[in-house]
């Protein structure tokens, strides 16, 4: 099956996870910012980082799409995978955003990344400060696990990238 490995990442980690996919499968990985036809492929396999509930570089990838092509997604963020709940709203939102022919929720992966607050940008920082907060005043019953998450790499750097997610995506 002709496929290609196309990512949105900010701050490096799903950049990190889809060289490293494409160093094992000897599949292309491309930034989707410099992606032009991909209608030639049989599969995309889309890795996003995941800003504010939606996905990177996402809508779009799927706007560049034909009818009859496979679509794998992979998001990317610090939230551990295993909060159900939080990604169950992940879900939503990208069946939300996608065409329904596109979406198969059992090719919808997430995986942890990594964040370095000294490298956020004036915008995420901000909005981080803003975010922090906000939970700070949040009765521990009421936090998310986006929240949770949150508050346990404030201010810090924490790296969860873990190639070894990987091979739960099967592309072979």
């Amino acid at each position: 099956m002709n496929t290609l490995i196309i990512y949105g990442s900010q701050y490096g980690s799903t950049k990190r996870y889809a060289q490293h996919l494409s160093e094992t499968t000897g599949i292309e990985a491309v930034d989707y910012k410099h992606t032009k036809d991909i209608e030639g492929y049989d599969r995309i396999v889309f890795m996003g980082g995941l800003y504010a509930g939606g996905v990177l570089g996402l809508k779009k990838t799927v706007d560049k799409m034909a009818d009859g092509q496979e679509l794998i997604i992979v998001t990317v963020g610090v939230t551990d995978p295993n909060e159900t709940a939080y990604f169950s709203e992940i879900r939503k939102s990208i069946k939300a955003k996608i065409p329904a022919s596109l979406y198969n929720e059992e090719k919808i992966f997430h995986l942890r990344g990594a964040i370095d607050y000294s490298q956020l940008d004036m915008k995420h920082r901000l909005m981080m400060s803003m975010f922090h907060k906000m939970v700070q005043k949040m009765p521990e019953e009421q936090r998310t696990a986006d929240a949770k998450a949150m508050l346990e790499t404030y201010g810090q750097k924490a790296d969860f990238v873990d190639f070894s997610a990987l091979e739960q995506i099967n592309i072979s």
